[in-house]
């Protein structure tokens, strides 16, 4: 799409938002795993997309797909980058570069359910999170692309969701067998 058509995209949507704020709340496709074997799940998208993950082979996984934490970084990468470029369209930024990469630090003792050398659990959450951005426009100076992505920063589901902790209900069925 090009950068003109998304900016008229967004404006027709932040209409219908500014009339009816309602619409803008909705329930977000959920996202279904199906554990296959071993370490090896498949998650589902309603549309028919689905996305294989597995562990790498010394945690007893095959070793030859991405694992979850990946996916996690993956979509803390791409939900900044998408709003990075809804954001230079809404600005006519023809951006030239855009790349954001999303990398973190974890303790596999976490996962294992592991305690440290005092006996106070590991924690399983990745650490040192970082989203590092390279964006290039011709003929854009350097601090308007630095806010456009702050604010874009600001403005990302994915990225705000982690930041801000937000809870996670868990609810669980057993079937009977």
């Amino acid at each position: 799409m090009a950068t003109s058509d998304l900016a008229t995209a967004m404006q027709r949507a932040a209409r219908v938002l500014q009339r009816r704020p309602a619409t803008g709340i909705h329930d977000d496709a959920p996202a279904t795993a199906h554990w296959q074997a071993g370490t090896r799940v498949v998650a589902s998208h309603a549309n028919g997309t689905q996305v294989l993950t597995d562990m790498p082979g010394e945690l007893g996984g095959g070793g030859d797909q991405v694992t979850p934490g990946w996916l996690f970084r993956a979509s803390l990468a791409s939900c900044l980058a998408t709003r990075i470029a809804m954001g230079a369209a809404a600005e006519g930024i023809e951006l030239g570069r855009l790349e954001v990469l999303a990398s973190s630090r974890s303790d596999t003792r976490g996962l294992l359910g592991m305690t440290d050398a005092a006996g106070a659990p590991v924690s399983a959450e990745p650490s040192d999170v970082q989203l590092r951005v390279r964006i290039a426009a011709p003929g854009v100076p350097p601090q308007r692309l630095r806010t456009l992505v702050e604010d874009s920063h600001r403005h990302s589901p994915i990225p705000a969701a982690v930041e801000h902790a937000v809870p996670v209900d868990l609810r669980i069925d057993i079937d009977a067998s």
